[in-house]
């Protein structure tokens, strides 16, 4: 059993585990342009796509959603509209799919509930404002623009009709620009609800009165009002900075001169209303039988005023967006208290650059070999620091490199011991952030090393923005290597592959876990990175995301796990140079390119490309009385091949230096052994009886 669980251990390490969702798994598809626009912390709006397939008739919805992203793009931020195409959610749509979108007449109305029925069964759909809350805020844009959102049905509080969009902004941190509530609906008690949820509501102007869609007042006031887009900027960023997992509604009157025929569109709504009660019309079906029934009583007056305010709020929530851009730009990363200039926090001399996480490990061990929950069991309970961006950071130090570690820590009790651990490692880079806490890990094993229950804080790498990480630009562009894991977030990820590529800085991607893996795949910014180096389950969500065959149940032997780790890099070795498999105790296995008896892991630039191969590399003997802590095992194996890689040492010797270290750190309390060092990692030093010879498959003939 130990054996087991400290090969599935050392692919990954043990402070990398908690259950967590990726932002997106592959059923997210981010557009390249929207991607590029977030990489570059340049504005972006989301946009809803019910009002496509369920809101106006075509060639209406179509004409009016062109219209919408041209009024976007005209003020500067770049749209984002959501939809549902043959179960993926995209966060950014084509002409093409817009036009699918606008013609189809059996499209879905996605919201929250209803997202998991179309990917499940790959259907096409119209995203609600729920359903574009959710998925905004996993492609992180923070505004999100719309025409009205739902509410409280007429009767309410009887039949309990409320709109999912209430408790979506109860739960999702997304700035909703929109024209108050539909009037269809109950007003009062919308704003009731929302209050209970917790939504901060403001009113865009000079007046609190709360917009009712059509009309500019309702009746009701909204609790607060933002006089232009740079007062809800500040508002939004004060949102996001608290850290609050809920949303804002900023309410946009629809302009005076469409205003007018509001009392003519309201007596519409009434007749629509008691005709739809008549028919039995209920649910979902409600607002676009309603929506249609006022069209043809106004001849058409409400449409055209529908489109106008529509128009009015994807200006003004452009502005807004931008606005919100500069905000961010000159307050810098919310709740910093610790953003030291570039030049003040660290040596731009730095040879490698490693951005990624870092962690507060607690292990507690049990004495026997099942644990009985609800009751004390008799162990022992050890701290150490761990997480993969400055585990690795920590080992290339201890190697003798001199990487620059951009991170985040809060300012509890546990940053001090942090820092005060890692004080031999460049740390300037490393944020501390006010009423943030430090990352934290608990694992519970067995005596038999067996993972009995994992816990993990990891909200703070979430910190590591765009805008926090561009001010170390300049270290970047000089480094040899820049190196990137999977905790951080999607858009810094785009950012950094999108930069290094700009200055032709290699970038090795290390997923983390299954999870994570998916990240830089969910964009064209995969190819932009040079080395990747996932454990098989890993490698499989990179292929899944891309759409690509991948097997819904990984092979054991090592001679199955081989064959399928080379029908999964293939592909990727169209862009990548090299995919690096962690085995586990199998080993490793790098594909790539052939040269001199080995894959290539230098950057040559050669006239021809050399045939693909792949090299196995068996691990070093280890016994289990050996084995003391695997946490860091996997961090210590890929450290020590991008240290070969700086140092210019052939494949062979690249390969060892990282089996030698990861084999010190299993034998080490420590994530990463304190005894290794440039010496005790040098192949050339230690006995060559020891080694194992790689064998070799080719991909290609």
């Amino acid at each position: 059993m130990l054996k087991r669980i400290s090969a599935h251990l050392l692919e990954r390490g043990i402070s990398t585990f908690p259950n967590r969702l990726c932002k997106n798994d592959g059923l997210f598809i981010i557009h390249p342009s929207v991607s590029q626009a977030l990489a570059d912390s340049r504005p972006v709006v989301a946009l809803e796509s019910t009002i496509i397939t369920h809101g106006m008739p075509y060639p209406h919805n179509l004409s009016t959603a062109q219209e919408v992203e041209a009024i976007v793009r005209a003020e500067g931020a770049t749209p984002a509209t959501v939809g549902v195409i043959h179960g993926r959610v995209h966060v950014g749509l084509s002409s093409k799919e817009l036009d699918y979108l606008a013609r189809s007449k059996t499209s879905l109305k996605v919201s929250r509930r209803d997202l998991p029925f179309a990917i499940s069964k790959g259907l096409c759909g119209g995203s609600t404002v729920s359903g574009t809350m959710i998925a905004a805020h996993k492609a992180g844009i923070p505004v999100f623009v719309t025409g009205g959102i739902g509410g409280v049905h007429r009767g309410g509080e009887k039949s309990l009709d409320i709109s999912a969009d209430l408790t979506e902004l109860g739960r999702t941190p997304i700035a909703v620009i929109c024209a108050g509530v539909k009037s269809i609906l109950d007003i009062g008690r919308t704003l009731e609800f929302l209050e209970t949820q917790g939504v901060c509501v403001a009113t865009y102007g000079m007046s609190n009165n709360f917009p009712a869609f059509f009309s500019p007042q309702s009746g009701f006031a909204s609790p607060y009002h933002v006089n232009d887009a740079k007062d809800a900027a500040e508002l939004i960023a004060g949102t996001l900075s608290l850290g609050l997992q809920s949303g804002l509604l900023l309410a946009v009157p629809i302009p005076d001169e469409h205003a007018a025929v509001g009392q003519e569109i309201e007596r519409a709504i009434q007749v629509a209303v008691a005709e739809a009660s008549s028919k039995g019309i209920t649910g979902k079906d409600v607002t676009p039988f309603i929506l249609q029934k006022v069209n043809e009583l106004t001849k058409g007056k409400s449409l055209q005023a529908n489109i106008a305010l529509i128009h009015n709020n994807a200006k003004v929530g452009s502005q807004i967006a931008c606005a919100l851009s500069d905000c961010m730009r000159k307050k810098g990363t919310p709740a910093a208290v610790q953003l030291k200039e570039i030049e003040n926090v660290s040596d731009p001399k730095s040879n490698i650059v490693v951005i990624g996480g870092i962690n507060v490990d607690f292990i507690a061990k049990g004495k026997t070999e099942k644990l009985v929950f609800g009751q004390t069991n008799p162990g022992s309970v050890c701290q150490s620091f761990g997480g993969v961006g400055r585990n690795i950071a920590d080992s290339l130090c201890r190697m003798g490199q001199t990487p620059l570690f951009i991170s985040a820590i809060g300012t509890d009790s546990h940053s001090n011991a942090v820092l005060n651990y890692c004080k031999h490692m460049d740390i300037g880079a490393v944020a501390r952030l006010q009423d943030q806490s430090t990352a934290t890990y608990c694992a519970v094993i067995t005596e038999n090393g067996e993972l009995s229950l994992g816990l993990g804080d990891m909200d703070i790498h979430q910190q590591i923005t765009v805008h926090y990480v561009s001010q170390f630009d300049k270290q970047i562009s000089s480094a040899s290597l820049v190196c990137l894991d999977g905790n951080i977030p999607v858009s810094t990820i785009d950012y950094v592959c999108y930069y290094a590529k700009k200055k032709l800085v290699p970038v090795w991607y290390e997923p983390t876990d299954s999870d994570k893996a998916c990240k830089p795949f969910l964009s064209e910014s995969w190819k932009s990175l040079t080395y990747i180096s996932p454990n098989l389950a890993e490698l499989c969500t990179m292929n899944k995301t891309l759409g690509l065959p991948s097997p819904t149940v990984l092979p054991s032997s090592l001679e199955e796990i081989v064959s399928c780790a080379l029908t999964l890099s293939r592909p990727l070795l169209e862009h990548l140079h090299c995919v690096v498999v962690t085995l586990g105790a199998m080993g490793v296995l790098l594909c790539g390119e052939h040269d001199k008896g080995s894959v290539n892991l230098q950057l040559k630039r050669k006239e021809k490309r050399g045939r693909l191969c792949a090299a196995h590399y068996p691990a070093l003997p280890v016994t289990p009385e050996e084995i003391v802590n695997v946490s860091g095992a996997g961090d210590s194996l890929a450290s020590g091949i991008m240290n070969g890689i700086l140092l210019g040492r052939d494949t062979h010797s690249c390969v060892r230096m990282g089996l030698l270290a990861a084999r010190m750190s299993m034998a080490s309390p420590h994530p990463i052994a304190p005894t290794v060092t440039s010496g005790s990692v040098d192949p050339d030093k230690v006995s060559s009886q020891i080694w194992p010879l790689p064998t070799f498959t080719w991909m290609e003939e």
